[in-house]
């Protein structure tokens, strides 16, 4: 039987960032709409021969996952914090990632995140609107979630 759901509700992003936040940090304050969403991306080349016949062959690719927080969301100052330290130094900070959905079982786990495209600060309209994050990703790995 499945007792799964679409709940987002309590789904738990965390992310620890290498000589930054070591620890894990929950992220929270997530938009309204959009908690996170992760870009397709293909694992899979393919060239068509001029005899018709399609050949393909498995690459490596990165994975680009953007993270939606309210303007007002204190997790914003961790990702401020990450941009102003990458460019302090003028080096990139790595970092590790989970993903938990509760609702359908499934923890993600996100290996060798880079910070690619900081949200400089929130879109000013009638009230600050969400601001958008993105991270890329070597890899997101799934495995079941029991908790």
């Amino acid at each position: 039987m499945n007792n799964n759901t679409l709940t987002a509700a309590n789904s738990i992003i965390t992310i620890s960032i290498a000589d930054l936040y070591p620890v894990a940090q929950r992220l929270q304050g997530f938009a309204a709409d959009n908690i996170t969403d992760i870009d397709s991306s293909n694992s899979v080349e393919t060239s068509m021969g001029v005899d018709g016949r399609l050949s393909g062959g498995f690459i490596h690719a990165a994975i680009t996952q953007n993270v939606h927080l309210q303007a007002d969301s204190m997790s914003c100052v961790l990702f401020e914090n990450w941009e102003a330290a990458q460019r302090t130094s003028r080096e990139v900070y790595i970092a590790t990632g989970t993903i938990i959905l509760p609702a359908t079982k499934r923890k993600y786990a996100l290996t060798r995140g880079f910070l690619t495209t900081p949200s400089r600060m929130p879109s000013i309209g009638k009230t600050l609107q969400a601001r958008r994050w993105t991270i890329t990703w070597e890899s997101i790995s799934a495995s079941p979630y029991g908790g």
